[in-house]
């Protein structure tokens, strides 16, 4: 099968299809590393609402889709940034999801995004407002029986002084949480708004305010995802936490290397490239479940150069990759998405992820993901 695919001057070239899909695996109950995948929302085309305006979500297409990650086995990250919170979607729609999964999906594994994203960020904003923002999302998504993801607040870089006012507000949070957090430490690659996390932009004091906030609420913390793409500070910071608190690997760039481990400890997983990438994700931990790490290395290993394509700088327009994978391999039928953020990258980036999703066997339907890409093609002029 192939495809007559632009280079950056237009120039059209035949591309002959190469790769196998990726063999089918369900994750059992107890996997050798607890995989979540930050899942999107599909869009809703038919909208009158412009881009800029209230999101529209496609809520049959958007279950469909969690309904196949817990299909794989794999846990579903809900409501994070991969679903365009906060770049799109907002809290109400936020809440609206996690319900909506939820009630769904009730024995799945599920944690849910809980922030302060419902302050304006306009106003003057104070530690209390801070903290009470926090403590609103978390009653809402108790309310609903939901698991919590502590996510990094734009608000409390703003509001807070210091390190100590960090300590301040995830304590007060954290005390009014009925089962552990994930925390999440999210970089400024992925959202600029949060530079300076912790009160310091650099690595080692912020992660010793970090590192204290886990230390003094123990019983409240399940583990810290931390996505800054640099693997070294994820191990460092690995081999400073106690025993129990786990490590989620969100960097998107080693998460193979991560995940296997070392002779001293490995990082579990809750991943936005575990969105296009979940069957890959489901057969590879099976794999490494069974002990054959070469099997999972063979089976990840060739989705890097992928996962760092989508997540190329601005790595905050990841997104759109994500669902541009997810039309081509038919879990939506139009690549349009909320905040019109399909437009955020350019029409050689969309070439490029074609390629290496073939070379890599993430096109589940080789005919259908040509056909799309003919139609993507069309309507750049090529």
């Amino acid at each position: 099968m192939k495809i007559a695919l632009p280079d950056t001057d237009g120039r059209l070239s035949d591309y002959f299809l190469s790769g196998r899909p990726i063999a089918a695996a369900t994750l059992g109950r107890n996997p050798a590393r607890v995989v979540y995948s930050a899942a999107h929302v599909v869009a809703d085309p038919f909208t009158a609402n412009d881009p800029s305006g209230r999101a529209t979500v496609d809520w049959a297409k958007t279950m469909e889709f969690r309904r196949y990650l817990a299909g794989l086995g794999l846990g579903i990250a809900e409501a994070m940034d991969t679903a365009q919170r906060g770049m799109g979607l907002d809290w109400p729609g936020a809440l609206e999801l996690i319900r909506r999964t939820r009630e769904e999906l009730p024995d799945a594994l599920v944690a849910n995004g809980c922030g302060t994203d419902h302050l304006d960020p306009a106003a003057a904003i104070s530690l209390d407002d801070v903290r009470k923002a926090y403590l609103e999302q978390v009653e809402a998504i108790q309310k609903l029986g939901g698991r919590i993801i502590l996510m990094a607040s734009r608000a409390l870089v703003r509001a807070a002084k210091g390190p100590e006012d960090y300590v301040r507000i995830y304590s007060d949070v954290l005390a009014a949480c009925d089962e552990p957090v994930i925390l999440h430490w999210l970089g400024d690659m992925f959202d600029p708004q949060l530079a300076g996390y912790w009160g310091t932009v650099d690595f080692d004091p912020a992660m010793q305010t970090a590192l204290a906030v886990i230390e003094e609420n123990m019983a409240k913390v399940d583990g810290i995802k931390i996505s800054l793409l640099d693997k070294e500070k994820e191990i460092v910071m690995r081999r400073r936490l106690p025993a129990d608190v786990k490590m989620y690997t969100g960097d998107d760039f080693s998460y193979p290397e991560l995940i296997e481990g070392d002779g001293e400890g490995f990082s579990h997983a809750l991943l936005g490239i575990f969105d296009p990438l979940a069957p890959a994700a489901a057969y590879a931990v099976e794999r490494l479940g069974e002990g054959d790490r070469a099997g999972f290395r063979a089976t990840l290993d060739p989705t890097v150069p992928l996962a760092r394509l989508i997540f190329r700088a601005p790595t905050r327009y990841y997104k759109t990759g994500v669902v541009f994978l997810a039309w081509l391999n038919g879990f939506q039928d139009h690549f349009v998405m909320l905040n019109g953020a399909q437009a955020m990258r350019p029409l050689p980036y969309f070439v490029e992820i074609f390629r290496l999703a073939d070379q890599c066997g993430l096109l589940r339907d080789p005919e259908c993901a040509v056909q799309r890409m003919k139609r993507l093609l069309a309507l750049y002029g090529a």
